[in-house]
């Protein structure tokens, strides 16, 4: 790092790829820290402006803090994204946050402390990437939407880390199967090399016969044709989703899913050509999803005319990946509430049950509502005059109204999981019941 720059700041459009060369540096700096102490990774991910607070002050008590040792530190602020246009990244607060974390990076003496920051996505119209850019070792990675060039050398790169070669066929016929997913692109070219074997070249015809369609744009084709009601259209996305270019999308049974459906047990996969024949099955005692591929340990491939083989490890190309299922499956509790309405809609789309995720979208709605109720419901046993006797009889029913309360919204809300009410109904139902009994009871006490 040049000796006037105080710090290094890699951006991009995409995480991964940023996320990968700020390994590399971090790996570099920290080369000559031998304490293991003074090396420190810090997660800069928020997902609101209280968590971006909580991430800049990390920052700072690690950047104002001495090594116990002596010597030299390193740290590296990871997976920024609230310099990102996004409703947390235009906040006023985070802005003004963002100004502290630039006056926090003035101070640091590189002498002293190393620090490393990478971003992705980033808003390169803010002030502070453009200070960044004269004040630091910036570095700015590409390979994002349509930049087909970075793609390519995304491709070409990692063919060469894996000792592998690619024809300029195989690599067009990738970037058209895959898309601009990276993650995918990379971990397609490490399973094509495995396939192929060390020092050999790549071609289409590998990539056609084990690379998935997962590029945007033909993933909800065929769940928006149905919901159209055009049934040519929902025929042919069909037809090209389960039977497009040689990889077809295998037709998966298993007895038991674990690790929010990320790794299936006792697995039976039946995968089809192009022209929807049958090619294969694939039997295994367990399969893990990777990066676009199925890995089936202690499979048996079983081919038309041919004997069952059995493999240590096979590999089953596929268009779902571990973040599209987590997403999908995971605790809804989990997800920002700004980015729950669109989760839902990738759910619906993939066919997957939304319940979980419409329910929390409902609760936190009728929040501010519920607020209220309560409210309500504690007036109608605290207005009462002490001298007017009857202490213990309102505790008491302000203790039992409370839980009752409780349970009702609970109660409701597991019907409303279970899919036997609509989630409106599940959440809002109990809040508004509770707002017309309380206010009835405390219209009828002041009347009386």
């Amino acid at each position: 790092m040049p000796g006037d720059k105080n710090f290094t700041f890699i951006c991009g459009a995409d995480d991964f790829l940023v996320g990968r060369l700020g390994q590399v540096r971090f790996d570099a700096l920290a080369a000559g820290v031998a304490d293991e102490f003074s090396r420190e990774v810090l997660n800069g991910f928020a997902g609101n402006v209280s968590e971006v607070e909580a991430a800049i002050n990390r920052f700072r008590e690690s950047v104002q803090t001495v090594s116990m040792f002596g010597g030299k530190r390193v740290i590296w602020l990871k997976d920024v994204n609230f310099l990102a246009d996004t409703v947390t990244g235009r906040a006023e607060s985070t802005l003004k946050l963002v100004e502290d974390l630039q006056q926090i990076l003035e101070k640091v003496d590189p002498a002293e402390t190393a620090v490393l920051i990478t971003a992705a996505p980033i808003d390169r119209r803010r002030s502070f990437p453009k200070w960044c850019e004269k004040n630091a070792d910036f570095t700015l990675v590409g390979g994002g939407d349509g930049d087909g060039e970075a793609l390519e050398g995304v491709i070409l790169a990692e063919a060469k880390t894996v000792g592998a070669k690619l024809s300029p066929d195989a690599v067009r016929l990738l970037l058209a199967k895959v898309g601009a997913n990276t993650r995918l692109l990379v971990e397609e070219v490490r399973k094509l090399a495995t396939y192929v074997g060390d020092g050999e070249t790549i071609e289409d015809t590998h990539v056609a016969e084990l690379t998935p369609n997962v590029a945007e744009g033909d993933f909800f084709e065929a769940a928006e044709a149905f919901f159209s009601g055009d049934l040519k259209w929902t025929l042919a996305a069909l037809h090209r989703h389960f039977f497009s270019g040689g990889d077809a999308r295998p037709v998966i049974s298993a007895l038991l899913a674990t690790n929010k459906g990320l790794t299936l047990h006792a697995v039976s996969m039946f995968v089809y050509d192009s022209d929807g024949h049958f090619v294969e099955r694939v039997d295994g005692k367990r399969a893990d999803l990777r990066e676009g591929y199925w890995e089936v340990q202690e499979a048996w491939v079983v081919r038309i005319g041919r004997e069952p083989e059995k493999f240590d490890i096979y590999l089953v190309s596929t268009y779902l990946t571990p973040d599209r299922v987590t997403d999908a499956l995971g605790t809804a509790f989990s997800v920002s509430f700004w980015e729950m309405p669109a989760l839902i809609e990738v759910a619906e789309k993939a066919k997957l049950s939304s319940d979980r995720l419409r329910i929390q979208y409902e609760a936190l709605l009728s929040r501010p509502l519920l607020c209220a109720a309560m409210v309500l419901l504690a007036t109608t046993v605290s207005l009462r005059s002490f001298r007017g006797g009857g202490i213990q009889t309102m505790v008491i029913a302000g203790l039992v109204g409370g839980f009752g309360f409780f349970l009702l919204s609970e109660v409701s809300r597991q019907v409303g999981v279970a899919g036997l009410t609509p989630p409106w109904a599940a959440i809002w139902l109990p809040v508004v019941l509770v707002m017309v009994v309380s206010a009835t009871v405390l219209l009828h006490q002041e009347d009386g």
